[in-house]
């Protein structure tokens, strides 16, 4: 067959080329998918797929891709979003304004399918045709009347179906048999209409490329001869992102960086207070209480924060001769309403009570002030940008609070946030401070502008990656200065699986970029024999996966250790089987697999899960055989071993966080670098006995070994699940 010959000059793509002003890579990316598209067949087991980054820009990149295609031959697109009424209204909206010249000129229609006309004239039908459609049983049957009985000559036209966020949760693998059946359903509703279209073509858009992996080889519903097929791709295009996107890396790799704004960033909340936002109990908190109470400490420090950070902003602008620009503040902790209503008059109390301590109780009114300013102004500092006077910003929160300029709004009901969107789609900021409370439906794609403070709770042993992800509202395109000020306040233990999940992301769209998403990432777990054998990745849970890559570290973090009683005799009993193999040397030397493991095991009941986070020394281990015999190297089964004692590093750092790098001195002796000098096919174990000191350092005055894992340089990207799903 003969490659037509793109038209890149046309007008549509033309016109929104000069409008958008597309940089050369994003030209590149909508050329070739719409190159890939006439060229392959596509359907819905096989779509073209368009994999960008959440928040990166992926509408903008299909709207052009729609453009481009209506230029080449095609002359009605399908816009398939995820099922809610808002996400439906914001892409609409977007069509509309980015395509206003044409509709104004009537070279194009767009509508939403359910307020499709029932008399649609020849003229009309004879220009090119957007239908936004909700990913819902209604909305399609709607469709299917369109194309096939109100208007069946668009049944004849080249028809593009883009499937926007589309992802394992929308169609494809999903858990339950409730959840498969349902989307099942959506997916045969949406292949029913491909199939009739005379000519159609199928572009998937997600930012989830996990989908493709995570389902079964085939899928048979039961009660149902139908066996659903796996979705691979016929062709992916990357969206590509420049340098001001601000993603996963940097909220959970770029974070551990002490020199970047990013590290500054994450601020702890204590699982009880997620408990105490759950519901009204008098027990445990007070609401007249709020701006004492140390059962909210994170949520006032939020709130304040919050404020005091959007004021900074916008003195920054006005020093710069800018336009003061509105902020927004998400609260995500809970589904329920009526949680969302018992945040709500938390969060409006605070704002009572801190307008009331202006004048009733100035000095509290100003401790409060001065503690976000100090905290805001570290990341400032290190961003070296114009930092304002903490009077100046002191009577700037005051006029703020007495003007009312601080909004909060509950946003968790469909109608709430259709009559919460502005013209383009996003929600409103209607005055220069705005806090939203809300559950999914603030999780669902809706973006938020100026995002600079995000309260996160929700519960992840029940996320699925895409969920945890989707919720991660504050991804995007951001300016630095917005960054110095922005905080995200979540557990230590979502945060860790968060960063869990980012790894798992990063290395799964790596494989992507190289092109080698077929065979580029190793799925492993340990079968009943204790052996480490490939796994199905649609078995995956994925808040228990370990992402293990080239020099990746493993150790435990957060963890306490018992009581000298208890363990001291253990300590000692490693003490015998590290010194007797070490030989006092701090040289790396070669440790069997056998020995190695037992040393882990020893170490894992030296901690006291009661009192700290659990390690889990399974993965830590399995990981350890993986990386030790899955090499052809001489040295297999066994690591690199070196050992340092007399370490006196604390449990939790000073920013609250627990201490994740016990191995960091630096110099050529540092034994991270000397680890890394080692670990070529084999990894290093590095273990660090460390004296366990009370006080400031928060053990519990008995010495004890840190054990931190290195892979080894030349690993095979591999992800490896303790648990499955059965």
């Amino acid at each position: 067959m003969e490659t037509k010959i793109l038209n890149k000059n046309g007008f549509f793509y033309r016109g929104l080329s000069e409008k958008n002003k597309y940089d050369d890579k994003t030209k590149e990316c909508i050329e070739n998918t719409v190159e890939n598209l006439l060229d392959k067949d596509t359907s819905l087991n096989r779509p073209g797929m368009l994999l960008g980054k959440i928040q990166s820009g992926k509408t903008r990149t299909f709207i052009g891709i729609t453009a481009l295609s209506f230029d080449n031959g095609f002359d009605v697109a399908v816009v398939l979003t995820k099922g809610t009424r808002a996400l439906a209204q914001q892409t609409f909206e977007r069509l509309k304004l980015e395509f206003s010249e044409f509709y104004r000129e009537d070279d194009i229609q767009i509508h939403d399918i359910m307020n499709l006309p029932d008399n649609l004239s020849q003229w009309e039908l004879d220009q090119k045709l957007i239908l936004v459609v909700k990913k819902e049983k209604n909305n399609l049957k709607r469709l299917h009347h369109a194309l096939f009985e109100q208007y069946p000559e668009l049944s004849h036209k080249k028809v593009l179906i883009i499937d926007d966020e589309a992802d394992f949760a929308s169609i494809g693998f999903s858990k339950t048999k409730q959840e498969i059946i349902e989307i099942n359903v959506l997916a045969g509703q949406i292949d029913e209409i491909r199939k009739n279209l005379q000519d159609s073509d199928f572009l998937q858009v997600t930012a989830t490329p996990y989908s493709l992996y995570l389902q079964p080889d085939d899928l048979k519903i039961e009660g149902s001869s139908k066996v659903f097929t796996p979705i691979r791709p016929a062709f992916t295009s990357l969206v590509p992102v420049n340098e001001h996107y601000i993603g996963g890396d940097y909220y959970f790799e770029e974070s551990e960086n002490e020199d970047s704004v990013a590290s500054r960033l994450y601020q702890p909340i204590v699982e009880d207070e997620l408990l105490v936002l759950k519901k009204q109990d008098r027990r445990k908190f007070k609401i007249e209480e709020s701006l004492t109470s140390y059962k909210i400490d994170s949520l006032r420090s939020a709130i304040v924060n919050f404020i005091v950070g959007g004021v900074i902003r916008r003195l920054q602008e006005q020093k710069k001769g800018e336009r003061s620009k509105k902020y927004s503040f998400i609260v995500h902790t809970e589904q329920g309403k009526a949680a969302h209503e018992w945040q709500e008059t938390v969060v409006n109390e605070l704002k009572t009570l801190l307008r009331e301590a202006v004048d009733n109780d100035p000095v509290l009114f100003s401790d409060l002030i001065l503690e976000s300013y100090k905290n805001l102004e570290e990341s400032i500092t290190l961003l070296d940008c114009y930092m304002p006077s903490f009077e100046e910003v002191k009577f700037e929160v005051m006029r703020a609070l007495k003007k009312d300029y601080l909004m909060i709004t509950k946003v968790n009901s469909e109608k709430d946030v259709s009559q919460l969107l502005d013209e383009t789609g996003q929600l409103k900021l209607r005055t220069p401070l705005n806090i939203f409370i809300g559950g999914q439906i603030l999780d669902r794609g809706i973006t938020i502008g100026n995002l600079i403070g995000f309260y996160y709770g929700r519960n992840p042993r029940t996320f699925q990656q895409d969920t945890v992800l989707q919720h991660s509202r504050m991804f995007g395109y951001r300016p630095i200065e917005d960054l110095a000020v922005t905080r995200f306040y979540t557990t230590m233990r979502i945060y860790e699986v968060m960063q869990k999940m980012q790894e798992f992301d990063s290395a799964l769209r790596e494989a992507f970029e190289k092109g080698s998403q077929d065979n580029g990432v190793v799925f492993i777990q340990k079968d009943t024999k204790n052996k480490i054998i490939p796994c199905s990745p649609n078995k995956l849970l994925l808040s228990q996966t370990t992402t293990l890559k080239p020099f990746k570290r493993l150790l435990p973090v957060g963890f306490q250790t018992g009581y000298k009683t208890y363990i001291s005799s253990i300590v000692d009993e490693i003490d015998d089987i590290i010194r007797s193999r070490s030989e006092g040397t701090d040289e790396p030397f070669l440790l069997n697999l056998e020995t190695a493991t037992k040393i882990i095991h020893l170490i894992k009941s030296t901690h006291d899960d009661k009192a700290g986070e659990a390690w889990d020394e399974v993965s830590f281990i399995s990981s350890m055989e993986y990386l030790s015999l899955n090499t052809d190297s001489e040295n297999a089964g066994n690591v690199w071993c070196i050992v340092r004692e007399d370490r006196n590093i604390g449990r939790i750092r000073l920013d609250g966080k627990y201490e994740d790098a016990p191995d960091t001195p630096k110099g050529e002796k540092g034994e991270l670098k000397v680890a890394r000098n080692v670990a070529k096919d084999i990894p290093a174990l590095v273990l660090l006995r460390q004296n366990g000191e009370e006080g400031e350092n928060k053990w519990r005055g008995t010495a004890f070994w840190w054990p931190v894992l290195v892979a080894p340089e030349n690993t095979e990207t591999v992800i490896y699940s303790n648990k499955i799903v059965d």
